[in-house]
């Protein structure tokens, strides 16, 4: 079985597109699989999440797991500061949370893919020369999807 840590903008696609009154069957395989903690996501996220969602929009991600959003282990942070070691990184990185002025969630999700041993799934693409979070993963060799991407490998078919 794989596991799954999940970014920001993969979770805001899942709350805005699969509303649970149109998509059970969707709302069943997710919880499932919150329940047995192969989907997680992190303490920041849910702070990112808090500045776009309501708490109601939220809480329906983590029905029946108060863990689902992880507070960042001992090795995590150890590892974000190996991501802000590469100069590049920390240089954009540093930039985009300056900008935004809020929660930064992608250190933590990359963290937590690299030491938990989890695929991480986020809307960003590789740009070149970027410090995207897929950049990030394929410097680390940590393996980096898209939420159609976890559908497909899932094979979770509506």
């Amino acid at each position: 079985m794989i596991n799954y840590i999940f970014d920001t903008n993969s979770l805001s696609s899942i709350i805005k597109h699969y509303f649970p009154s149109g998509f059970p069957s969707f709302w069943d395989k997710f919880r499932s699989s919150v329940e047995i903690s192969q989907i997680i996501s992190v303490r920041e996220v849910k702070r990112e999440l808090g500045d776009r969602f309501s708490d109601d929009q939220i809480s329906h991600l983590i029905t029946g797991n108060k863990d689902f959003f992880e507070s960042p282990t001992n090795g995590e942070l150890a590892f974000i500061t190996e991501i802000y070691r590469v100069p590049h990184f920390k240089q954009n990185m540093e930039s985009k949370k300056i900008l935004s002025g809020g929660p930064f969630a992608d250190p933590f999700v990359i963290a937590k893919g690299k030491i938990a041993l989890r695929t991480v799934v986020t809307e960003e693409v590789i740009k070149p020369n970027g410090a995207k979070i897929p950049n990030i993963c394929d410097h680390f060799s940590i393996p980096c999807i898209n939420f159609e991407g976890f559908l497909t490998q899932e094979s979770w078919r509506f």
